[in-house]
């Protein structure tokens, strides 16, 4: 399995072949691993339930990868980006539900400076968005507050895949020079 290349065992994981998976498994674990630690802020009980679902994942998926889209660790990282965007949709979800439980329980009285806080950030962050261009705007809002993957808004853009990533890059360097002058 080693001396394959990933496209060819990703065609065999297709196929239900383990070894296939273990192999993908061993050669990119660090890298999924890595990028999944940092999304969830060190949590390694996370961290670990996510790995566990990007290889089900894999081993369920009836996608496979396309040599012709790009590289096979974009594939990948997309995939594991994908996932750990659905978790913490699902996590948000549960924890909202639970907070609702509790809240017919108990009442809790909130640090009135927490809202305040709160405000005075999303104001910050409101007021650099403004002042991106309208194209950077829209990618924001999509990619971020939506929910969009890069893919799904370059087809509704109707633009390449490297220009969405490119102006994503370019929106993101905005928007924190913006919040790093603090002269809004």
């Amino acid at each position: 399995m080693k001396e394959k290349l990933d496209q060819e065992l990703m065609a065999l994981v297709i196929k239900k072949h383990r070894p296939a998976l273990e192999e993908l498994y061993d050669r990119y674990i660090k890298l999924i691993y890595g990028f999944i630690f940092k999304f969830t802020n060190g949590n390694e009980e996370k961290t670990k339930e996510i790995v566990q679902l990007v290889f089900l994942k894999l081993w369920t998926t009836k996608s496979s990868f396309s040599p012709e889209k790009g590289n096979f660790v974009n594939w990948l990282l997309t995939v594991t980006r994908n996932v750990c965007v659905d978790y913490v949709r699902k996590d948000s979800i549960h924890i909202q539900n639970n907070q609702q439980i509790g809240m017919s329980q108990s009442i809790d009285i909130e640090d009135p400076n927490n809202d305040i806080e709160n405000g005075l950030i999303n104001s910050e962050i409101t007021k650099a968005k403004n002042k991106l261009s309208k194209p950077q705007k829209r990618l924001i809002d999509l990619l971020y507050w939506k929910g969009y993957s890069l893919t799904e808004i370059a087809k509704i853009e109707n633009e390449p895949i490297g220009t969405i990533k490119s102006r994503l890059h370019q929106s993101l360097k905005q928007l924190k020079k913006y919040l790093e002058v603090g002269d809004l």
